[in-house]
């Protein structure tokens, strides 16, 4: 029961960081304008993406233009976008192979063990697309950061962290730990399942031979009367001849007994 619940909240968590990784990939909101110096009262603020770059004025005009070709993007920018579509398309399996495989859903129910190994399967994914989408965030925001605090960098060129990155992160790190909760319940209930399998009480090693042959020998006599009367009449024997030799050997002894002799010079009175 333990591990149907561990299940399950680690579908859930995945299922938030696909759904979370999914909206920081599309919006644009990775590097923000930076207002300082200079640049603090502006009436234009810039947004930067993986897709498209906007800008946002002051009279509340809000226009964005994708990048026109793919070629010309910077080689970091086409890394993260490769990565970032791999991270989800890796936990859309995740949740479709965790559905599968979970004890709360009814399929693979006839197929055993193998339905606690596909649950970990969606975990193993969901752990890959979460590691996959941290990559080109924190590279991300490791150029922001190195940007903003470089003295040759021009005020209006600077960036700040955008929210995406912000939701990115925790979305894959949910992912990650979504991933880790499945894998874990998928180990915990192999291992309590071979302890099932294992427990009981052994018997000894001769004593299921010995049983299977006093079973065996019962069950022939039973079905063969021949045999039950051949054995009564061997224990009848046998009690005879004990009967017998504790009779003999009473009468042996009683034997011995009246042919001892007398001490010489003394009768039976005990005079001379």
């Amino acid at each position: 029961m333990a591990s149907a619940a561990l299940e399950l909240m680690g579908f859930f968590l995945g299922l938030v960081g696909m759904l979370g990784t999914l909206v920081a990939t599309v919006l644009p909101y990775w590097q923000i304008s930076a207002h300082i110096g200079s640049n603090i009262v502006t009436a234009v603020a810039s947004m930067k993406g993986l897709w498209m770059e906007c800008v946002y004025q002051s009279t509340g005009a809000f226009q964005c233009e994708t990048y026109n070709s793919i070629l010309a993007l910077t080689a970091d920018l086409q890394a993260s976008r490769a990565l970032m579509v791999i991270s989800l398309v890796l936990s859309m399996l995740g949740v479709v192979i965790s559905t599968l495989g979970m004890q709360c859903t009814v399929c693979l129910e006839d197929s055993g063990a193998a339905k606690s190994r596909v649950a970990g399967a969606g975990g193993c994914l969901f752990l890959i697309a979460g590691f996959l989408a941290l990559i080109p965030l924190s590279w991300t925001t490791h150029e922001v950061i190195q940007t903003f605090y470089s003295p040759t960098m021009p005020t209006s060129m600077k960036f700040e962290l955008g929210e995406s990155l912000y939701l990115g992160l925790a979305s894959a790190l949910l992912s990650m730990l979504g991933g880790g909760m499945l894998s874990t319940s998928c180990c915990e209930e192999q291992e309590s399942g071979r302890r099932r399998r294992g427990g009981g009480y052994p018997y000894p090693v001769g004593g299921g031979a010995t049983l299977a042959t006093g079973m065996h020998n019962n069950s022939q006599a039973s079905r063969n009367p021949t045999l039950q009367m051949g054995g009564l009449s061997a224990a009848s024997r046998a009690q005879a001849l004990v009967r017998s030799g504790s009779g003999s050997s009473h009468s042996a002894r009683g034997a011995h007994m009246a042919k001892k002799p007398t001490a010489a010079g003394y009768d039976v009175t005990g005079y001379v």
